[in-house]
């Protein structure tokens, strides 16, 4: 046995193809150079029975070239073992170099041809040749060079064991020429494993010639050690068989397991088909790998990875007749040969298979076929076919059944799997109400996306109806309502947009790079069709739609684009949205400077109050007609140490979003209570006001918290009032009754603030029990020019007064205002005519220099206000 190169497989592409080609061609005219050297170097012979010793000589090769087995090495090398050494020896013992080296061509070549292997004759053609002509040049130079020493039969052992020297030089400098690499290793271990088989074929062959000449009956211990040998050869190609189908396993497993994880790390998009899962070359590579271990000329794999989609074909070697590349697998016209029940392999043969089957072959222009389908449970993934071995006098026998059944039992596997993996990527990454992108599917999906296009849009749709309709009709019809909103989206923005639902009524889409104003005028038109009345359950139902949209264009340069970032931008623009009554707003970059700033306020906030950046400052409200202080407001002001003064509008409606208006609330009540301690102490009987949110009187225990407090500073439950608004108290009225009661038993007083731009009806007002009401300042501003304005505060003082409660007025700044309020019999003012808001000591300097003292009634100490 020895090692010869007896393929190089060029890779699909033509400058490799086209550099074989010309190197095949050199290897040929090098060996024909080669033999007519040799010829005409060689001395002249003569020989007897020419022809019956081509005769045998060409049948010696033919066996051993039938005989031989490939062993597939890196790099694309198909290495052949064969016995040619053993006929080659004999032949350098009994015949002339021309017809050794016709009878070796002959051998060879035929064989390849009954194989199938066309591409390859030419460059196998020029190797044959050089081997010949090595083999002799080397037995001849021997014969030269050592004449007389050794045993004769020297110089035909090293000739015969340079020929697979000679060949194996040549396959590495074809793994070269090809541009492959091979391992140092592999490429020791080849060479060492030609030197050796090389060696005991050349022994074989010579001691074979040795007993059978100068032996008397030497013949049959020839044939006995041949067949011992030849026992020996086979048990070796069965391990050399069961190494490679053990390595084309692995390769096979391997290409499949990456196409896998290849497939695991591409966005979810959607339930993809397994021909875009993985790539083309992959499939044809495993296709390619089982026709050369099964040495078939041809391997179709039909492949599909829903049970209900199509089929995908992937062809290896010779081409499939146009006529059988139309897959159908259903119905009374599908292919025989795909409806094949089971999962075991079947072995078809042209002359013996059944009418239909045999049909099937023809299409195929295959002899014969070995089929295996590709099932998981009872779905078909699809089918495994390889056609006409191309040593076709033997054809396919049971190692080759039990190898493609092995093989498409992994491959199937494999399937199944990947088939199972994109079903829970699928799920893990999809809304399974509307069958969109969830926010997990849409972060990967458009993260994928914004690196080809990075002036991408990302939109924001937020609807307003989902919980009146599920409160009302029930969760399954909320889900008809998102459903319905899901398709006007996609019909709207179109195929070439993502779209996601993102939770509830909040949905968010990818939209390809556009000019702003195009953006504007689609998030106008989606909007439109998103407000469109829908109809559920033979109810008509309107719904509102706020949208807020931002380029991807907006975000630095010098970052990583985020698709969370732009989410949220896209959310803050909704917000501002919201905000300020616009349905459609685009992101600029001061929006998050608001939104960054209003966070940092709330995040800052108790500790601005216990660092003393947060103060009460105190407007003083006076009585008609007899100007007596007979209170103050408490106002929280804040002196941030970055933004300086801040508005109460600014900061405290977003510490009320966040849940911390209770510490607000508590932090005033302290401070107001504690100043009225101060006069108390001084013998002045001045209230404090204090504004409380629409949050404190959803606590139930907010009224033990104001009692509690009263208690601690000592202060009479009438020198507190607690100010709330009128839309407050009327938003939840039922909620917020009990509470007013508690703190109405408790003897405070209790005041509705801004009364006249709230939505309250009398009927509510008459059942609160409060004490008194605040004209609104927008009315008092208008009251000197505007008559509508003048009779609105003469309307709140009649009715105020008609229900026993006192009326107060803010926002007084004149003389004829407070002349006016005064006629009205108007009770108590404040305002910027009587003095702004002071802190602490500033109001004590302002009582010094503005109020005189005077008795009350009681003998009380009264400030009077100084004209």
């Amino acid at each position: 046995m020895a090692d010869r190169p007896a393929a190089v497989e060029p890779v699909d592409e033509t400058p490799l193809v086209r550099r074989f080609r010309l190197y095949s061609v050199s290897v040929v005219v090098f060996g024909l150079l080669a033999a007519f050297l040799v010829s005409w170097w060689l001395p002249a012979t003569t020989h007897t029975d020419l022809l019956w010793t081509g005769i045998l000589l060409v049948l010696g090769f033919l066996v051993a070239e039938q005989l031989s087995i490939n062993v597939d090495v890196r790099s694309g090398v198909s290495w052949s073992i064969s016995f040619t050494e053993i006929p080659l020896a004999i032949g350098l013992f009994v015949a002339p170099f021309e017809l050794v080296l016709l009878a070796h061509v002959v051998a060879g070549v035929s064989t390849l041809v009954i194989r199938g292997v066309h591409d390859r004759v030419l460059y196998n053609a020029g190797v044959l040749i050089i081997e010949i002509s090595t083999a002799f040049a080397v037995l001849h130079a021997f014969n030269l060079g050592l004449d007389g020493v050794g045993p004769p039969w020297a110089g035909v052992f090293v000739g015969a064991f340079a020929a697979p020297v000679s060949s194996t030089l040549l396959g590495l400098v074809t793994v070269h020429v090809l541009g492959r690499r091979m391992r140092l290793s592999a490429g020791i271990l080849l060479v060492g494993r030609t030197l050796v088989l090389g060696m005991v074929n050349a022994a074989v062959g010579v001691v074979g010639y040795e007993v059978s000449v100068h032996s008397v009956a030497g013949w049959p211990l020839v044939v006995l050690a041949l067949s011992g040998f030849g026992a020996l050869y086979v048990a070796y190609s069965g391990l050399l068989r069961d190494q490679r189908d053990l390595e084309a396993l692995s390769q096979v497993s391997l290409i499949v397991a990456r196409s896998g994880q290849q497939a695991a790390a591409k966005p979810a998009t959607g339930l993809e088909d397994l021909s875009a899962g993985v790539a083309s070359d992959e499939w044809l590579a495993i296709a390619e790998r089982i026709k050369d271990q099964l040495g078939a000329a041809r391997v179709v794999l039909h492949i599909r990875f829903d049970p209900q989609g199509p089929m995908r074909t992937v062809v290896a070697g010779t081409e499939l007749p146009e006529e059988a590349q139309v897959v159908d697998v259903t119905g009374a016209k599908g292919d025989p040969l795909l409806r094949l029940p089971g999962a075991h392999v079947r072995h078809f043969r042209r002359i013996d298979a059944m009418p239909e089957i045999r049909q099937s072959l023809i299409r195929r222009d295959a002899t014969e076929a070995l089929v295996v389908p590709l099932r998981s449970a009872s779905h078909l993934l699809g089918v495994v076919e390889a056609h006409d071995r191309q040593s076709r006098w033997r054809g396919f026998g049971t190692a080759d059944m039990r190898l493609i059944g092995t093989m498409a039992s992994h491959l199937a596997t494999a399937l199944d799997n990947r088939r199972l993996l994109s079903r829970l990527r699928h799920d893990a990454y999809h809304d399974p109400l509307t069958g969109m992108l969830n926010r997990p599917g849409f972060r990967q999906a458009a993260t994928e996306a914004l690196r080809t296009d990075a002036h991408a849009v990302v939109v924001r749709i937020d609807l307003e109806l989902l919980s009146t309709v599920s409160d009302a009709l029930g969760y399954a019809w909320g889900d008809r309502m998102v459903a319905a909103a899901a398709r006007r989206i996609r019909d709207t923005l179109g195929a070439g947009s993502m779209i996601a639902r993102l939770e509830g009524m909040a949905f968010a889409a990818l939209i390809p790079s556009r000019p702003l104003d195009e953006m504007h005028a689609l998030a106008e038109r989606l909007r439109e069709t998103l407000t469109t009345p829908y109809l559920v359950d033979r109810l008509t139902l309107d719904a509102g739609a706020v949208l807020g949209y931002v380029s991807a264009a907006l975000e630095e340069e010098s970052t990583v684009v985020d698709v969370d970032m732009l989410l949220q931008h896209a959310d803050v623009a909704v917000r501002a949205a919201k905000a300020g009554g616009e349905p459609v707003r685009a992101y600029m970059p001061s929006m998050g400077q608001i939104f960054l700033r209003r966070f940092q306020l709330v995040t800052q906030f108790r500790h601005a109050v216990e660092t003393g950046q947060v103060k009460v400052h105190y407007q003083p409200k006076v009585a008609l007609p007899s100007r007596n202080l007979v209170g103050v407001e408490a106002l929280v002001r804040w002196t941030h140490p970055e933004y300086g003064n801040l508005d109460p509008d600014e900061f405290v409606p977003a510490i009320e979003a966040a849940g911390l208006v209770g510490a607000l609330t508590g932090f005033v009540l302290e401070q107001a209570l504690t100043r009225v301690r101060k006069w108390l102490d001084r013998g002045l009987r001045i209230s404090a006001a204090v504004n409380i949110s629409v949050r404190s009187l959803a606590e139930q225990d907010f009224p033990e918290q104001v009692s509690e407090l009263l208690k601690r500073y000592g202060v009479p439950a009438e020198l507190l009032t607690l100010e709330l608004t009128e839309s407050g108290v009327m938003a939840d009225p039922q909620k917020a009754l009990p509470v007013l009661r508690r703190l109405h038993a408790l003897g405070v007083i209790l005041a509705v603030d801004d009364f006249g731009t709230g939505y309250s009806s009398l009927a509510y007002l008459r059942q609160l029990p409060v004490d008194e009401v605040k004209i609104d300042k927008s009315f008092v501003f208008g009251m000197g020019t505007d008559l509508s304005d003048l009779a609105v505060v003469r309307s709140i003082v009649e009715l105020g007064h008609s229900l026993g409660l006192s009326v107060v007025a803010e926002g007084v700044e004149e003389d004829i205002a407070r002349d006016q309020l005064s006629a009205m019999g108007c009770d108590v003012i404040q305002g910027y005519l009587i003095s702004r808001p002071l802190s602490e000591s500033r109001l004590e300097a302002w009582l010094q220099a503005r109020t005189t003292k005077t008795s009350g009634v009681l003998d009380e100490t009264v400030l009077t206000l100084l004209s």
